[in-house]
């Protein structure tokens, strides 16, 4: 694969996920990749079916709410910030029928942005040790660069899947800008960022008697607004 790596005319970052609920590092990834990378536009992209999760999950049109307000949280973390980037709530996996696959989403978006745009899927260190379990993962390159934030408890040494760390040898570039400068096929690991938040440990927390003490140091203040307005990960009584 010929990987294109000059004048890219727009940055697109793309976060997907199942948003379930989206947390804070969900908006420090995005704050730390927007700056870094000087993207243009991100878009927040909640799946459909997320057919890696298994049934408990909270309805797509639910967690659409929770990601248009973890939008809201995260423009006020932009001009906190001094960050140029503008904020999209997509709903193509949402939209789209069956399962959500990286793979389709990538495909449609750059049928979208078209050829000139540097389309970058931004991820956690945990979801990018899962890539081989993607559908169709070693051709996601043919479409977007990967940034891969680190996150503890989940090395990227030798504990990767050997097929993994010779896809990412073959792809690997060592700056932030060679990624920002490239259309697709690039990857970039940042050191420099690591948050240990998970939504399925914070999901049990807001399921348990000691629910008041998730702030909005874990999950934003518009999110966890609307996850009470909402009456969401309760327990059954």
């Amino acid at each position: 694969m010929a990987v294109q790596a000059q004048n890219a005319s727009q940055k697109i970052g793309i976060l997907g996920g199942t948003f379930d609920p989206p947390h804070l590092g969900h908006i420090k990834l995005a704050t730390h990749f927007s700056k870094l990378l000087h993207l243009d536009q991100l878009l927040l992209i909640p799946s459909g079916e997320p057919w890696q999760k298994g049934v408990d999950i909270t309805p797509a049109n639910i967690r659409l709410q929770l990601t248009q307000a973890a939008g809201l949280d995260l423009a006020q973390a932009f001009i906190h910030s001094k960050i140029n980037t503008a904020i999209t709530v997509d709903r193509i996996e949402i939209e789209r029928s069956g399962p959500s696959y990286a793979i389709d989403t990538a495909k449609a978006l750059r049928a979208h942005w078209g050829m000139d745009a540097s389309l970058i899927w931004l991820m956690g260190a945990d979801a990018f040790n899962q890539l081989p379990t993607w559908n169709s993962w070693k051709h996601l390159l043919n479409y977007v660069n990967l940034a891969v934030a680190s996150r503890p408890n989940h090395p990227m040494g030798t504990e990767i899947q050997p097929e993994l760390t010779e896809f990412l040898n073959q792809h690997l570039c060592i700056d932030p800008e060679t990624l920002e400068n490239s259309r697709f096929g690039r990857i970039y690991i940042d050191d420099s960022l690591a948050v240990d938040l998970s939504s399925t440990h914070l999901r049990n927390q807001l399921n348990r008697a000691d629910r008041s003490l998730i702030t909005p140091e874990h999950i934003p203040a518009r999110t966890l607004e609307r996850i009470t307005t909402l009456g969401l990960y309760k327990q059954s009584s």
